[in-house]
Formats: structure tokens, sequence, C-alpha cells
């Protein structure tokens, strides 16, 4: 049975599908290589499974309307959803405010922060266009 929570989430069926693919590396490389090699391994399995990805993109950061500097996302699937990845043994208490503030700038509302640490943990992060104050 479905439940109605699972089906209100914004990007279901995107999202699973990511995390899905973050568990299937995690299984096979484990823990220990740098974020940049798992990285590239999920890159790999989200295309074979159909995902346009797009890495290391450059967005502008804008300060009362005027542009202030490019920041990098780490990776954007399918135009619609950020991922921040980590692969340290700790992640930082704050790992998640980074990719919050990613979304605040930009018009995409979902982010998952994927930490390739000892045991896979996954974290989405969600900032609805419609409560962001500037947009460019």
């Amino acid at each position: 049975m479905k439940d109605k929570a699972d089906s209100d989430l914004l990007e279901m069926a995107l999202t699973r599908s990511v995390i899905g693919g973050f568990y299937e590396v995690h299984h096979e490389l484990g823990f220990g290589f740098r974020e940049y090699i798992h990285a590239l391994a999920l890159e790999r399995e989200l295309k074979a499974r159909g995902h346009r990805v797009a890495r290391e993109v450059a967005f502008p950061v804008f300060y009362r309307g005027e542009p202030l500097a490019w920041q990098i996302l780490d990776v954007v699937v399918d135009e619609r959803l950020v991922i921040e990845t980590k692969a340290t043994e700790h992640l930082h208490p704050n790992a998640t405010r980074q990719l919050f503030s990613y979304l605040c700038a930009t018009t995409l509302e979902i982010g998952l922060l994927l930490h390739f640490g000892r045991d896979a943990k996954f974290y989405r992060v969600i900032c609805e266009n419609r409560f962001k104050r500037h947009r460019s």
C-alpha cells in the first residue's frame, strides 16, 4: 500500500531513483575513496538509469539584485535536482546548510546531500520557489 506522505513528496520518482543509485554506488565502492571518485561513479550510475547529469554547474549569486559571484553545484540531475556529495567519515553538522543555500539562490527546489561515509546516508533538502525572496 502506498503511503500518502510518500505520494506528496516533491520529485518523488526522481529522488527515489537517485537514492537507489547512491546506495548502489556505496555498496559497490564502499567507504574510503575521495569524493571525486564517488561522484564519477554516481554520474555513471545515474546515466545508466536514464538521467541527464551535469557536473560542476556554475550559477550566479545575486546581492540586492546585482550579480555578486559564481557558485558551483556538484551535480544537477534532469535539470531539477541538486546533489551535493560528501565522502568524509563524519558529516559536519551544518552540511545541509550549504545545499539549502544553493537551492535558495537558484530556481531549483529540491536537493539531496549524499554522504558516502562508512554508513551511506542521504538528506533531502527543500526550498520551494514560492518562499524565495530573491530570484534572478
